[in-house]
């Protein structure tokens, strides 16, 4: 049984030892089953055929809505997730939004399983890409100790900036073809970095399932635009 005596509002870089090494632990263990999660309920929606029913039914409402509905959602996973009263309800915030990038994943990858030239092996080549981008970037940040917090404005003004190219092209119906694709890869590492960077120097140790989340929701977005990269290459 471990027994730390810690206070709310100092970060892991501040904590000792063995208790910054159990937040580390702690997080990428959530991360993991977060990601074993989101793999198994989309495995979970395609074979029970729920995912053929999503899709028809996403496919033919506003996309510009469901966007809404999922920033929405993910900021209440967020909010919940960062209680620091109660447990569960952290737990209730990361279940929420596993959830939440479930359904959403639901028509690109019914694309690329349906529609790709490659089938599942394209699904499975953007998820290997993306985790061993994960990983190399996870790598820059455990061996420089770099603090990237500084990228914290960068990636709101740049989020602000990509929301509203797709918004707009929500709007007006253009296409943001490749080259947007490829940015908002960019855009993902840039995310993992300043949210691995959170865990070594921001995060308290007590907020290992808030971690969890924020490194889930980079590497989903690397995901989503990996396998947008990859759906268009495959045609």
């Amino acid at each position: 049984m471990e027994n730390y005596t810690t206070t709310f509002g100092n970060s892991a870089a501040d904590a000792a030892p063995q208790e910054r090494a159990s937040f580390i632990r702690k997080t990428y263990l959530h991360l993991a089953a977060a990601i074993l999660a989101f793999i198994g309920l989309e495995f979970y929606l395609f074979n029970s055929g729920i995912a053929d029913m999503i899709a028809e039914t996403m496919f033919g409402f506003s996309w510009f809505i469901v966007l809404a509905l999922f920033m929405g959602v993910a900021f209440l996973a967020n909010w919940w997730a960062n209680s620091s009263t109660s447990k569960p309800m952290q737990y209730m915030g990361l279940g929420l939004y596993i959830v939440a990038e479930a359904i959403i994943f639901v028509p690109l990858l019914y694309i690329a399983a349906n529609f790709s030239g490659g089938g599942i092996n394209t699904i499975i080549k953007a998820g290997i890409v993306s985790l061993g981008l994960l990983a190399g970037l996870t790598a820059v940040v455990f061996i420089t100790k770099k603090d990237f917090s500084f990228l914290g404005p960068i990636l709101t003004i740049g989020g602000f900036v990509a929301l509203g190219f797709i918004a707009a092209s929500l709007l007006f119906g253009f296409s943001l073809g490749g080259l947007f694709a490829f940015i908002m890869v960019g855009f993902a590492a840039t995310a993992i970095l300043y949210s691995t960077s959170n865990v070594l120097h921001q995060y308290h140790p007590t907020q290992h399932v808030a971690a969890s989340l924020s490194l889930f929701a980079s590497i989903a977005l690397m995901f989503w635009y990996i396998l947008t990269i990859f759906n268009s290459s495959d045609d």
